[in-house]
């Protein structure tokens, strides 16, 4: 699939999700990156900004199995992965498939379930397959996560530990509406409902060969070089990003190369999708606007070549 195809199988998509979403290009770019990349998204924002209502549009117009999880305190990890159970009839032990044999998973509210529950996502995240009662079953592609949680509740909320966060591709703030989109967004929904409108633009097929094309996108080998430099940074005076966390830098960058409808990565798509790569993948006693502060110094301090990036 060359770049052209892919840029319109994407932009088929981002116009399907603007017709229900306002005011998010950004952010539905970002989260086509994600799914051009094969990597799993944590959307993050106070309730009512759309999170939940993105993942749904984003899954009807890929034409992919949907499923959701509200994620609770007394969700059990088989209530996610699955269970066996003895079947009478047969006499035999037979296996129930749990929500995360799907192609989207909506996690929503993902840190109200306790840690226990939260781990069973890990291994289908990771590895995309699943284990229970020592056997293993591997799940169909394309397999994305798309989980939701609120930033400003703590009563009753267990926060995602960093080996969940770090399984994450990005995590992603949805933010507000200007004065005209919010306006834009009630004319919209007042004698309609978009959501339930609106149809399929691509097949699973047509994902999975995206995601293909997604990985033949060129880096040159001074951007790789830059990639591995800002991440070494970070881990000079934090416990920084991991090296899961390079490979999904490189793998974002690729994926909003895509998007942009080119089939190779220039140093805008790098430091575009910097932040929500690498902040969530910071270890440290500080918040959210201070790991920005601290993206940004080591996007300034690494120096960037100039070169022509589409040289191979």
């Amino acid at each position: 699939m060359d770049s052209a195809v892919s840029k319109g199988i994407l932009s088929k998509i981002e116009e399907n999700v603007s017709r229900v979403i306002i005011g998010k290009s950004e952010v539905t770019r970002l989260l086509l990156a994600a799914v051009a990349a094969g990597g799993h998204v944590l959307l993050e924002d106070v309730p009512g900004t759309g999170k939940t209502v993105l993942a749904k549009a984003l899954a009807k117009s890929m034409g992919c199995a949907f499923d959701r999880v509200q994620f609770t305190p007394d969700l059990l990890p088989s209530d996610v992965t699955g269970l066996s159970f003895f079947n009478q009839e047969k006499a035999a032990f037979t296996f129930k498939e749990g929500p995360v044999f799907t192609n989207i998973l909506l996690a929503d509210e993902i840190n109200r379930a306790t840690p226990r529950t939260q781990s069973s996502l890990l291994e289908c995240m990771a590895e995309g397959q699943v284990t229970v009662d020592g056997e293993t079953r591997v799940l169909g592609t394309p397999f994305i996560v798309i989980a939701t949680q609120n930033p400003v509740e703590t009563i009753g909320c267990f926060p995602l530990p960093e080996a969940q966060l770090d399984r994450f591709l990005m995590k992603i703030r949805m933010g507000g509406l200007t004065q005209k989109e919010e306006r834009q967004m009630v004319d919209r929904f007042i004698s309609a409902e978009p959501l339930a409108e609106i149809q399929a633009v691509c097949s699973a097929e047509d994902i999975r060969v995206l995601q293909g094309a997604c990985r033949q996108v060129y880096v040159h080998d001074d951007l790789r070089d830059y990639i591995v430099a800002l991440v070494q940074e970070t881990r000079k005076t934090n416990v920084g990003v991991s090296p899961r966390g390079t490979l999904a830098f490189l793998r974002v960058s690729q994926g909003y190369a895509l998007v942009q409808g080119r089939d190779y990565v220039v140093p805008e798509d790098i430091k575009e999708v910097a932040y929500c790569v690498l902040c969530h993948r910071l270890i440290g006693d500080f918040d959210e606007a201070q790991k920005e502060v601290v993206v940004t110094n080591i996007l300034s301090s690494v120096e960037l070549p100039t070169e022509d990036w589409s040289k191979r």
